[in-house]
């Protein structure tokens, strides 16, 4: 009998398909994928692929991303009802307000944000390109939108620009509670604190370091530390696992888990292929309006 893993290879190799699994994608779906990665790294991946197929294991923000990077292309998602929440934390209203407010303000959004915020947009940004991207921009005052928290380490990042800050978060990050992570420290008193910027600042004034998924799996594998207090998604802790199997990873609290990312299995992956389900349809005139933020990311952090 034909295994899941076997199945899914025979399957991308017979449609042409690439997997790209998100970090917090299930461990199984990872040891699947083609590319692993975060938003960023995946989005460039989308667009430089000569599949026909794209399969995006993650939410929904990460298929309409790869499809309007990718029109010509079939993007299927093994789990179309997986979404995330701060995606949809901003407003038309609140967005006109701060153009009206400052007429030379850049609107800079979140890439983790649906195709309709990114039509409003200047430029999108990512964890990893955030501060470098801001700091290009020619324009003295940025809209930062959706998370508050990414926002607002933007901001100290870049003192030199006006940064207007919105009111979304990640619910998953914004959740650990600085008892939370003193306990952790507590408990492993050797231990390096690790960080994702969408956590709240008392999270970072005790993190060791600051990063993307992408550069806090690049700052384990080069740290002397032999054990880290991860505050970011559990799911992350496949790849620090495969890159560091010698040092220790501690997660801050048992609530960093993404129901949405969760979605995805090695079973809804298989399906997927086999049965070309859960296709990512963009209108043309949402597509249209959205390439051009998600282009200029591009053109702006290489």
């Amino acid at each position: 009998m034909e295994g899941m893993y076997d199945k899914i290879k025979r399957l991308k190799k017979e449609k042409n398909a690439v997997v790209l699994a998100h970090y917090y994608a299930p461990a199984g779906v990872q040891r699947a994928a083609d590319y692993i990665g975060d938003s960023y790294f995946l989005a460039k991946k989308a667009r430089g692929t000569s599949a026909d197929i794209i399969v995006f294991c993650g939410v929904a923000f990460m298929g309409e991303s790869a499809k309007i990077l990718n029109p010509e292309k079939t993007v299927l998602m093994p789990a179309p009802a997986a979404d995330c929440p701060m995606a949809h934390m901003a407003d038309e209203e609140k967005i006109r307000e701060v153009r009206s407010m400052y007429p030379d303000a850049a609107v800079a959004c979140y890439i983790n944000s649906t195709a309709r915020l990114k039509t409003l947009s200047d430029v999108c940004v990512t964890s990893a390109n955030a501060v470098k991207i801001v700091r290009r921009l020619p324009n003295k005052n940025v809209f930062f939108i959706p998370d508050k928290n990414l926002g607002a380490y933007v901001k100290e990042q870049v003192p030199e620009k006006n940064i207007i800050l919105n009111d979304g978060f990640c619910p998953i990050h914004d959740s650990l509670a600085l008892k939370t992570l003193e306990r952790c420290i507590k408990e492993h008193p050797g231990a390096e604190v690790i960080a994702h910027p969408e956590c709240r600042r008392e999270i970072l004034d005790n993190a060791d370091f600051i990063g993307s998924t992408s550069g806090i799996i690049a700052y384990a594998e080069k740290s002397d530390a032999a054990e880290f207090i991860v505050c970011t998604e559990e799911g992350v802790g496949f790849e620090l696992g495969e890159k560091c199997p010698d040092k220790k990873f501690y997660f801050a609290g048992d609530e960093l888990i993404c129901a949405d990312m969760k979605m995805n299995t090695p079973e809804a992956l298989a399906d997927c292929l086999e049965n070309g389900s859960g296709e990512v349809v963009v209108d043309d005139d949402i597509r249209m309006a959205a390439i051009k933020p998600l282009n200029r990311m591009l053109e702006l952090a290489d």
